[in-house]
């Protein structure tokens, strides 16, 4: 259950960044408090239906959206592949190909070792 609340806040700053507010900008918009939107991007609040309904509003997206290949199974995608996704999505297409380049030659290496 942990890594649903984990993976939706991560959807949550994702679409907060995309957008960009900050995490102030999208509470005022949500008419919640900032910590609290701090608190679901970490992980570290379970957030209510209430809540999501706010947020979503407030970055114009639906609950479906939200929730949209949210899944938590096999393939759902670990912290450390959101994290490298966030990392790379503000980075220009020249720099997130030059970037994946340089991941396929890491990966190479080590399965080359």
């Amino acid at each position: 259950m942990e890594e649903i609340v984990q993976v939706v806040g991560e959807r949550i700053r994702n679409f907060r960044k995309e957008r960009g507010l900050s995490q102030e900008e999208l509470a005022h918009q949500a008419s919640l408090h900032n910590t609290y939107i701090g608190q679901l991007e970490r992980g570290e609040k379970n957030a209510t239906i209430e809540s999501l309904y706010k947020i979503t509003n407030a970055l114009g997206i639906t609950l479906e959206e939200l929730f949209h290949n949210t899944q938590t199974g096999p393939k759902a995608n670990s912290l450390e592949i959101t994290q490298i996704i966030s990392l790379l999505e503000n980075k220009s297409k020249k720099d997130q190909h030059t970037l994946l380049q340089l991941l396929e030659l890491l990966v190479n290496w080590k399965d080359n070792n």
